[in-house]
């Protein structure tokens, strides 16, 4: 058994807060092999895990996506427990750390449940078939979850009412969420005509912002500062974003009401 003393220094606490794990493009910054200002800066803020967030909801703490950086995202930011995981597409730096919740199903006795729509299950049950063997192999465990498949329509989680956003990521089908009147939409480069009206009366956007130079599935810098114009959300950040956004350089430049985020930022849920 777990020590409790032990268990309450390192469990944080989320209520109220939505906690940027990661806010880095698919191969993360630092890149492997990379010189450039942005790879060598000593600036915190210049290290980009793999894109996420998790949100103290009333009823618990929800996860959306699980990135191959999740352990360490996990562990810097003392996140012990997860009671649902949402996710926005089935791609791999979005998926492909859901092996490292097994640690939280211990914790918690039993499976967590994975809202998503049909690609992604798909995808997860290709990628971790050892997770749903009739009788797996003892020794290394497994992560225990359980589907709950989500449309386009609006459903309840964890005490919120979670609209899905739909979104295009290039060719593919995505989804955002909107959380009150917080919206989060990463992996995007464009807004369908039926998505936009939802997005109206937002305090808080999280939004894609690859590079500066335009990108066949996200958008680029011009193009974000765009739609965070059109949206007129009181406060809108950035995401995703590459090694060709330099933090303080870019910050510089943006308008009164856009902000790059970065990894360990926290902002309150209203």
């Amino acid at each position: 058994m777990m020590n409790q003393t032990h268990d309450a220094e390192t469990v944080r606490s989320l209520a109220g807060q939505l906690v940027f794990l990661g806010t880095g493009t698919s191969v993360g910054v630092p890149i492997v092999g990379c010189s450039c200002a942005t790879c060598t800066s000593t600036d915190p803020r210049n290290d980009r895990t793999r894109t996420s967030v998790v949100l103290g909801l009333p009823e618990g703490t929800l996860l959306i996506d699980t990135t191959p950086d999740l352990r360490r995202q996990l562990l810097r930011e003392r996140i012990g427990r997860v009671h649902a995981i949402l996710y926005t597409h089935d791609h791999v730096d979005h998926v492909y750390g859901l092996d490292d919740i097994r640690p939280i199903c211990y914790r918690s006795g039993g499976p967590v449940p994975v809202y998503c729509e049909e690609r992604v299950e798909r995808r997860i049950r290709r990628a971790f078939d050892y997770a749903f063997e009739p009788m797996p192999v003892p020794g290394g465990g497994v992560p225990k979850i359980t589907f709950e498949r989500i449309t386009t329509a609006p459903f309840d989680l964890l005490g919120a009412r979670v609209t899905p956003l739909r979104l295009r990521h290039g060719v593919f089908d995505v989804l955002g969420f909107r959380f009150g009147n917080l919206a989060y939409c990463t992996d995007t480069n464009q807004i369908p005509d039926e998505t936009w009206p939802l997005l109206g009366g937002l305090d808080t956007l999280v939004l894609d912002c690859l590079r500066p130079e335009r990108h066949p599935t996200h958008l680029s810098l011009d193009e974000a500062l765009a739609v965070a114009a059109r949206v007129g959300a009181r406060r809108t950040l950035f995401v995703h974003m590459s090694h060709d956004i330099e933090h303080a350089a870019v910050s510089a430049r943006l308008p009164a009401g856009v902000q790059l985020a970065y990894d360990g930022l926290v902002v309150p849920l209203t």
